[in-house]
């Protein structure tokens, strides 16, 4: 069974980069919110341990429109490999899942 919600998960070098994804997909009606938060990241990357400070975005949105924000994000993602994954929402309060409805192209 497919949710009709989803929340989508990409971190960013910066908060510039952040918000211009942030901003393009809620001007192209991919995103209900974006929100943006600071954080720590310890990862493996070409073998070597990295730490950095990133942005990370919270996307909510519809899974219908998945390929749609993968795309916009990698056209303008700073990353060689950025973190897009999807979670579903299986659940919410009624009134904010409509908000989603009522600000993403359907």
């Amino acid at each position: 069974m497919q949710t009709a919600y989803t929340l989508i998960i990409t971190t960013t070098p910066d908060k510039d980069s952040a918000k211009v994804i942030a901003r393009l997909l809620t001007e192209q009606k991919l995103a209900a919110c974006v929100q943006l938060f600071p954080i720590e990241s310890i990862y493996t990357w070409k073998g070597e341990l990295c730490e950095e400070n990133e942005i990370i975005l919270l996307i909510k949105s519809k899974p219908s429109l998945f390929e749609k924000i993968k795309i916009a994000i990698k056209e303008n993602h700073k990353y060689e490999v950025p973190e897009i994954i999807q979670i579903p929402i299986t659940d919410g309060l009624p009134d904010y899942l409509k908000w989603i409805d009522d600000c993403v192209d359907p």
